[in-house]
């Protein structure tokens, strides 16, 4: 399943499929997403994310 697209709303990020179903939140700053990967950063790190929410990278956010 795709990422369709990824949106901040407070301080939450919703991710969500191409037909527009939730796949998954999380809390922090929505830094850039792809069809395949969200990148969040919190603090001074960047969390890469799967289409099902697994983290699947970190990098520091300098």
């Amino acid at each position: 399943m795709a990422i369709g697209m990824a949106a901040k709303k407070g301080s939450f990020i919703y991710v969500y499929d191409e037909k527009n179903r939730q796949l998954f939140t999380k809390s922090g700053d929505l830094h850039g997403y792809t069809s395949s990967t969200v990148t969040v950063k919190q603090g001074s790190f960047l969390y890469t994310y799967d289409e099902k929410g697994r983290q699947v990278g970190v990098t520091s956010a300098r």
